[in-house]
């Protein structure tokens, strides 16, 4: 009697080919939506900074952080650096970790007069602001920055305020200069730059390379 051969058909073969290209489109297709997101966030990041400040401009007549009577409007505390007065200029750098820089107290200002949510213990570890993926995200004047060049002569950026958002990869530095700007990361209001190499930017962000992505307004 012969014996009945087992295996898989053709037919069963590409059923099963069938149902693994589906899972795997299923699968790009869903990173796909969440690497959007991501920067849909973090795009999000740079247009409440400037929301903030302008709504607190608006309601305190004073600049978030600059603010030298923080106490008597949001029940906050003063930026403590010498040479730090009210004088219309968000002073320190984007990223300082000191609670006497006015950028640094910048986030309790906010958080306080309820325009950001977040931590107002300047001491607390989830006080600094962070971007989606864990990238401190701050903000300064544009005098005395130095991350990007500043001068519009040489290529550089122009404003009043800089906004920074450090760790982020090429691929999404990319997709936020084109939301934001120009999609070129060495001209327009958006530069793309390797974090402490100051330059005008990196014109084309390789994908798997961090940046810090910053703003100027």
């Amino acid at each position: 009697m012969k014996k009945q051969q087992t295996g898989f058909t053709l037919i069963e073969l590409a059923i099963v080919l069938v149902i693994i290209g589906l899972l795997l489109g299923g699968v790009l297709k869903g990173q796909e939506l969440i690497n959007s997101a991501k920067v849909k966030n973090m795009a999000s990041d740079f247009k409440n900074i400037q929301v903030y400040i302008y709504g607190y401009q608006d309601k305190f007549k004073a600049l978030p952080g600059d603010d030298h009577a923080a106490a008597a409007h949001v029940g906050g505390t003063n930026a403590l650096s010498a040479g730090e007065t009210q004088n219309a200029i968000i002073e320190g750098n984007w990223n300082s970790t000191s609670t006497n820089d006015e950028s640094y107290m910048f986030w309790q200002h906010v958080r306080l007069a309820g325009l950001a949510a977040g931590s107002t213990d300047v001491a607390a570890a989830t006080y600094i602001q962070r971007n989606a993926d864990g990238g401190q995200i701050g903000v300064q004047s544009v005098s005395g920055f130095t991350a990007v060049t500043t001068l519009p002569t040489a290529g550089g950026i122009s404003g009043s305020f800089v906004i920074c958002s450090d760790g982020i990869l090429g691929k999404f530095a990319k997709q936020l200069d084109t939301t934001l700007d120009d999609g070129v990361g060495n001209t327009g209001s958006v530069r793309v730059v390797v974090n402490g190499t100051p330059s005008t930017g990196v014109a084309a962000p390789v994908d798997s390379t961090p940046y810090l992505v910053c703003l100027a307004f």
